[in-house]
């Protein structure tokens, strides 16, 4: 029998507990960073957890191109109505080249998701009537007639320059009473008649009466930016007619809004671009076009606004509740065009244009499937997903104790150390891409239990044919690796190639169940490496194993192995004549 060659094989034989430590430390590393995450549990989807999924199929609007950056936007804007609802843990995001998946867990009303996601943004343009810093910015700030930028400078009569990109005023604050005075007076004024038919707001509109107006101010006074559940909540039932409050951050800075009745409807946006100013000192900008009827009631407000001193001479720029930008105007603004300038870097001029263009969504959304689950039925569905994943983890088991015995101790322990490593990078996962553990995703995990237990079993059926050829165990175990090594590499890489096809070609739940079984194929490869072969290695070492105890799993005689093999020595000479084989 030929030696076994010396080199790399013979090294990773003789140190199998390089590999072994390998594996521990990566397990230890991966579970103390499940820990400081403070994730150590899998995330949950919809149907193990409860609570709403819809999904959204995407349909060209106006010659509008179903690709990334239209998907991309229409995203950001339903992420930012969902969330709306209070839901810290909602989830949008892009499945295929034309679905978007809204995930509410918790059981949230299907109904105002349905709504809040499938309907167009509402953008609108309105005059602001008070600006100041809201909460911890609002120490030393400006008051309410003073906005959070300072007084205006000269604008050609075709552009408006966002002042909320300059410095802040340095007025000192006021009193109680005079914030009052403040919001009472720009109540006041922009209850008088609006040259602008657009603009003014019904005599019976809730802020134009005595009630309204203090409900308007103290609501205002109240207000602070820098909760998220006041944020969420102050555009509750506001009509386009009513003066409302808002918010809008500049800077990092959170400022409160007072603002009249909506001037202009983002829908009579025709198109924003941002463009980048090559011959002035402006820099980056953005360029509106409105519609006929648009351009009319732009003229007429930037027309009212111009007269005013600041902020009554800004504009709020309001998209879903929220001031984006609050541009201020020097004069009026005829043609339906109108730049605003200011220090913007590109990706804002860029968001901000976005965000003009796409207030009404980019693309026409059809909703083609709603599942609400309850928290009860997704925990019986959980528990029923685990109980399903116990059984078929026992039944192996079971056949592998039965049918190799001892030998079966490895299998048990590669099980092991693979649910281990698939459990915490499935935690990981949650926080870091949003994985979600669904059904079908359970159901992969559970295909992938064979999957691995088939990987062993080429191993030691390998070694156990060396042993029936009349091998010892520490060479078998050896010679049995490369065969089964590339056995076991062809057979997970057809598997992984499924697991990508099916992940690629399929939306919604089914991509779990890819994905899952994927993952546990790649980690397969792993645990069969660098612990299942060095185990081997050293068990092949104990007497136990080495001599073929009946309950080894690897016992000659039951196997049917042959004699070994011995050979005479070879005479010298030219009278050797042929090498007689003996039985030992």
């Amino acid at each position: 029998m030929a030696a076994p060659k010396k080199g790399r094989s013979a090294s990773a034989q003789s140190k199998p507990w390089r590999s072994l430590v390998l594996i521990l430390i990566a397990i230890v590393g991966l579970t103390g960073g499940m820990f400081l995450s403070g994730h150590t549990t899998p995330r949950l989807g919809i149907d193990l957890a409860g609570g709403t999924s819809i999904t959204l199929e995407a349909k060209a609007d106006q010659g509008s191109a179903i690709n990334k950056a239209n998907m991309d936007t229409a995203v950001e804007i339903m992420n930012r109505r969902v969330n709306g609802l209070g839901v810290s843990e909602a989830e949008v995001q892009t499945q295929g080249d034309r679905n978007i998946i809204v995930n509410i867990p918790k059981g949230i009303n299907s109904k105002e998701a349905r709504e809040q996601v499938g309907t167009t943004a509402k953008l609108y343009f309105r005059p602001v009537l008070a600006s100041e810093p809201s909460g911890a910015a609002a120490s030393g700030s400006p008051s309410p007639s003073a906005s959070g930028s300072p007084a205006a400078s000269p604008s050609p009569s075709t552009s408006a320059s966002a002042g909320e990109k300059a410095s802040s005023s340095t007025s000192p604050s006021p009193s109680v009473s005079s914030q009052g005075r403040a919001v009472t007076d720009a109540l006041k004024a922009d209850s008088s008649p609006s040259p602008s038919a657009s603009a003014s707001a019904s005599p019976s509109a809730p802020a134009g009466t005595a009630t309204g107006e203090a409900a308007l101010q103290a609501k205002y006074a109240a207000l602070d930016c820098t909760k998220k559940s006041q944020r969420s909540a102050i555009g509750d039932g506001v009509k386009p007619a009513d003066m409302t409050v808002a918010c809008g951050q500049i800077e990092g800075a959170w400022y409160k809004y007072l603002l009249g009745p909506a001037a202009v409807d983002g829908t009579e946006v025709d198109e924003a671009k941002a463009l980048f100013d090559t011959q002035g000192a402006a820099g980056w900008q953005v360029n509106m076009k409105f519609d006929s009827k648009g351009a009319k009631k732009f003229a007429d407000i930037t027309g009212k606004l111009a007269q005013n001193q600041q902020p009554q001479n800004q504009f709020g720029i309001v998209l879903d509740g929220e001031v984006v930008s609050s541009p201020y105007v020097s004069s009026s603004i005829a043609g339906g065009q109108a730049q605003i300038s200011g220090s913007f870097t590109q990706d804002e001029a860029q968001g901000l244009a976005n965000m003009l263009s796409y207030g009404a969504l980019p693309l026409t959304f059809e909703e083609s499937g709603v599942q609400t689950v309850t928290a009860a039925l997704g925990g019986d569905q959980l528990r029923a997903g685990l109980l399903a994943g116990a059984i078929g983890l026992g039944l192996v088991i079971v056949y592998l104790v039965a049918y190799y015995r001892g030998l079966s101790l490895i299998a048990i322990a590669s099980l092991l150390v693979s649910a281990a490593l698939t459990y915490v990078i499935m935690s990981l996962l949650g926080p870091t891409i949003h994985f979600a553990l669904n059904l079908p995703a359970v159901c992969g995990a559970i295909v992938a239990i064979g999957i691995t237990a088939d990987s062993f079993i080429v191993y030691f059926e390998r070694v156990r044919d060396e042993i029936r050829e009349g091998r010892s165990l520490r060479p078998a175990v050896e010679r049995a690796w490369p065969r089964a090594r590339r056995t076991i590499l062809v057979s997970d890489f057809v598997s992984f190639l499924a697991a990508a096809v099916l992940f690629l070609v399929t939306v919604g739940k089914v991509q779990g169940f890819a994905f899952t079984l994927g993952l546990t194929t790649v980690l397969d490869v792993v645990v069969v490496f660098f612990f299942t072969k060095p185990l081997m290695t050293l068990i092949a070492r104990r007497k136990f194993f080495a001599s073929g105890h009946k309950w080894s799993g690897l016992d000659p005689k039951s196997l049917g192995a042959k004699p070994p093999l011995r050979r005479t020595r070879r005479p010298s000479g030219p009278a050797a004549g042929p090498v007689e084989t003996k039985e030992a």
